[in-house]
């Protein structure tokens, strides 16, 4: 995701490098301002941390980030490694919406591979190619606005839901369900005038026109 193709209303893209080697962490800066992208950096997981617990939303399931994201994670570092800092990403569920790239030496592959396949977005061996590198850190940034997107849809849907009543839940799960009004009157032993008024309250509150997309807002969801 560069800077051309970002959605504006997401915010600026940020990569996070995690390294203990000052010189890695400067090279990686100036690599990702070669394509226009902004970054921040950590000399160690326990930095990186800290900054998290700054942010009570990461503690709590809220909203951060908003815009883009991905972490560069250096495998191997003195204190919290870089594996056990993505499983304690995983824990507070950033994971999606933070995707993780691994930097790892040779001898790490096997667990770098053993990552991917627990939720890190992948792992680019040292020495790398700078290219292949920044292309996977735009692809990952790519998946992050993606899932910041469905995150956003999912608690929009959930705030439509809270707003309905308990009966115009029970009109909604028959509507679903394809039943004719008569049915659903029958159902719920209420006339079918109300079950009229209930399922356009339902599409009004649920922002859809018919019951073939509630069904399909529902299923995605």
């Amino acid at each position: 995701m560069s800077p051309s193709n970002m959605n504006p209303a997401m915010g600026l893209p940020m990569v996070y490098l995690v390294d203990d080697e000052d010189v890695v962490r400067e090279a990686l800066a100036w690599l990702l301002r070669s394509r226009r992208l902004l970054s921040e950096g950590f000399a160690s997981g326990e930095a990186f941390e800290a900054m998290l617990d700054g942010r009570a939303d990461t503690r709590t399931g809220g909203d951060w980030p908003q815009a883009p994201s991905c972490l560069v994670l250096d495998m191997r570092m003195p204190g919290i490694s870089g594996l056990v800092l993505f499983e304690r990403l995983a824990e507070r569920g950033l994971a999606p919406v933070l995707p993780v790239i691994f930097l790892t030496g040779h001898g790490d592959v096997p667990t770098a591979v053993a990552a991917v396949k627990s939720g890190a977005f992948d792992f680019v061996e040292k020495p790398f190619s700078d290219n292949a590198l920044v292309d996977r850190v735009e692809q990952a940034l790519a998946a992050s606005g993606q899932a910041i997107a469905r995150r956003q849809a999912m608690r929009a849907m959930g705030q439509r839901m809270a707003e309905l009543t308990e009966r115009e839940r029970e009109v909604m799960a028959l509507v679903v369900q394809g039943l004719p009004n008569k049915l659903i009157a029958d159902n719920l032993n209420i006339s079918v005038r109300t079950v009229e008024v209930h399922r356009a309250r339902v599409f009004e509150k649920m922002d859809v026109k018919s019951a073939v997309e509630l069904s399909n807002l529902l299923r995605e969801a």
